[in-house]
């Protein structure tokens, strides 16, 4: 299966964000991830349905809308009506996940659910028939930047094996810490989608990267 690069629009200037999401159109990036965070479930803010609403005209690129807050629930439909092609929930934010999942996938998107490097993986397990997508976090949700969890690796080991059981068709992304050093461990540990912001957006030559990272 080809790897998908899906570079984090949180790395991206905000006040040229159309520039930014051509740049990534023109470096071959197979999808836009876009961080949403409340400030509760993580210590950060970000944006909210109205931005990717905006930015859904700036690009046609898929957006994967990852959300990083409590009770997600509450915004399923407002971020699929913004255009989010991919949705995805923390297992920690929520008490009613397989609901959430089956009502985006009802809508007719791509579910996921997202653990965080504290979660044990086999809190997956009855998800995972539901999910399009699985997001592994190998850093702590809430800021980019910062230096990929290496047992994050002993993770998504565990997590392929889990998948390849369960649900075969299921898409694998690590989220945080990718770089061109590890990228290539990233993927021969499972992972189908890099989510790389800082090493994307900070490079001189983002196609040269965007190829390096997928190759």
């Amino acid at each position: 299966m080809k790897t998908l690069i899906a570079p984090s629009i949180l790395s991206a200037n905000f006040a040229d964000i159309a520039n930014e999401l051509s740049r990534l159109k023109d470096a071959k990036a197979d999808i836009v991830h876009c961080d949403v965070m409340d400030g509760v479930f993580v210590p950060n803010i970000t944006f909210g349905p109205k931005f990717i609403a905006d930015i859904k005209t700036k690009t046609n690129l898929p957006l994967d809308v990852h959300l990083m807050i409590v009770e997600p629930e509450r915004y399923i439909d407002n971020f699929i009506d913004a255009g989010a092609d991919f949705l995805t929930i923390h297992v920690e934010a929520t008490k009613v996940l397989l609901p959430s999942l089956e009502k985006i996938k009802l809508k007719g998107i791509k579910a996921g659910a997202v653990i965080s490097p504290d979660t044990p993986v086999k809190m997956l397990d009855k998800a995972l028939p539901m999910c399009d997508i699985v997001t592994l976090m190998s850093v702590y949700p809430g800021f980019g930047g910062q230096k990929f969890i290496p047992k994050s690796l002993e993770r998504l080991q565990e997590l392929s094996a889990l998948v390849k059981k369960i649900n075969p068709k299921c898409l694998i992304e690590i989220d945080g810490g990718v770089t061109l050093e590890n990228a290539q461990s990233i993927k021969d540990a499972g992972a189908n989608i890099l989510v790389a912001g800082n090493t994307v957006f900070s490079a001189k030559d983002p196609k040269a990267t965007i190829e390096q990272l997928r190759a």
